[in-house]
């Protein structure tokens, strides 16, 4: 099950998933809870601390987390989905 996350509210969330017409659930963290439970958000300080970090996460089945991809570094969307499946392969 793939599942995304942002800091956008309830509405804007079903307003992007239907306009990139993502076929999984997004879900609506305003308060942040989910963002620092992962680790997501950034200093308050930062210029961009309104938006939480790109992360991808890797959820075992006993529900820890398996691997982390950092996707604020430049690697490309593909690499990260080739990382990603070769992972779950592995873990399989």
């Amino acid at each position: 099950m793939i599942v995304g996350a942002s800091f956008d509210t309830v509405e804007e969330q079903k307003a992007f998933a239907e306009s990139e017409q993502f076929p999984y659930a997004l879900l609506a963290d305003t308060d942040r809870t989910m963002g620092e439970a992962y680790e997501a958000t950034r200093p308050a300080d930062d210029g961009l601390a309104a938006y939480p970090l790109r992360i991808s996460y890797l959820i075992a089945p006993d529900g820890t987390i398996a691997r982390a991809y950092d996707l604020n570094a430049s690697k490309a969307l593909d690499e990260h989905a080739a990382d990603l499946l070769a992972d779950i392969a592995a873990l399989s």
